[in-house]
């Protein structure tokens, strides 16, 4: 007998395989799934999850398929994380909402010598209704401030035609000057001006002025 044929591993037939694990940081995606919010709006979420192996030895015997474990992992942290929040503080809070499934990932996966770095919201879907239901919200807030914009100028205009009238009150000469402006404005555009005077009407037409005479006394 030989001496390889002596070796223990051959003679009862037992296999030894060397695998080559990758100790670079990577990313898996979490495709998305379906979750209920705290107020039972069904969304479908994807999730970005970071990593790297720290210890090949117990990633590859303390488990089947760690890639799997991270993944339902993960899977698992994002139902019980949006489970308790509400859509709408979801929406602007998807920054804590990875910090939250980190803490919840992060703990497991090092179990089995996987470090998890990240664990980042991809893709937040929603349904057609609620899509619909956001646009018209957004519709309304972007009416209501154009509108809060128009009442703003409105206010300012008035404001301002308040002012000059305060100031042409206290100011007769400089009124004078502000109908003399009114007057060539007008002279100039070829329109027609009517002013009330003691006499009658003074229409203006196209530079020229006439003056409505009263009438003749009866003799």
């Amino acid at each position: 007998m030989d001496q390889a044929s002596s070796h223990p591993a051959i003679r009862w037939g037992r296999h030894f395989t060397l695998g080559a694990q990758d100790l670079r940081k990577a990313a898996l995606l979490v495709a998305g799934q379906e979750v209920l919010t705290a107020d039972n709006v069904g969304l479908k979420i994807s999730l970005l999850v970071t990593y790297q192996v720290t210890d090949p030895a117990k990633a590859a015997h303390d488990t089947q398929n760690w890639q799997g474990d991270v993944y339902s992992g993960a899977q698992l942290a994002l139902r019980a994380v949006v489970s308790g929040v509400a859509v709408e503080a979801l929406l602007n809070q998807r920054f804590e909402l990875g910090v939250q499934l980190l803490a919840r990932v992060q703990p497991e996966a090092a179990k089995i010598g996987i470090n998890v770095l990240a664990v980042e919201v991809k893709d937040v879907m929603f349904p057609a209704e609620l899509k619909r239901a956001f646009a018209d919200v957004l519709k309304a807030k972007q009416e209501g401030q154009a509108a809060l914009e128009r009442a703003r100028g409105e206010s300012a205009s008035l404001r301002n035609l308040a002012n000059a009238a305060r100031v042409l009150e206290g100011n007769p000469a400089l009124m004078n000057l502000r109908l003399m402006q009114s007057l060539s404005a007008a002279q100039n555009a070829g329109n027609t001006l009517v002013l009330g005077m003691p006499g009658g009407f003074v229409p203006l037409k196209q530079g020229k002025s006439t003056m409505a005479s009263e009438p003749p006394a009866e003799s």
